[in-house]
């Protein structure tokens, strides 16, 4: 179950990449996964290790690969909680 996104991170993401609606997966893994490979984070997103679709913008395999900015971040709002509910817990 997604937890809803809240709008100031979309709105965050929206100002940082510009207004675009898909976020190249090298703009991606650069801001967000550095220790990733482009590739490797496609690998990992289709094997479901990281929860963040990966889109083409046609069907063709050498399409240029992004992520939806939404998605992005219901991904953050949901790494953000799980964050909170583990510092909870350690700070009671």
């Amino acid at each position: 179950m997604s937890t809803p996104t809240t709008l100031s991170t979309q709105f965050l993401l929206f100002a940082q990449y510009g207004g675009q609606a898909v976020i190249p997966v090298e703009d991606v893994c650069r801001d967000y996964f550095s220790h990733l490979t482009p590739d490797k984070f496609v690998r990992k997103a289709s094997a479901g290790e990281i929860e963040i679709p990966v889109i083409r913008v046609e069907s063709s395999q050498k399409s240029h690969k992004g992520v939806y900015l939404h998605d992005l971040a219901e991904y953050i709002d949901r790494r953000r909680e799980a964050a909170l509910k583990e510092f909870r817990q350690l700070h009671r």
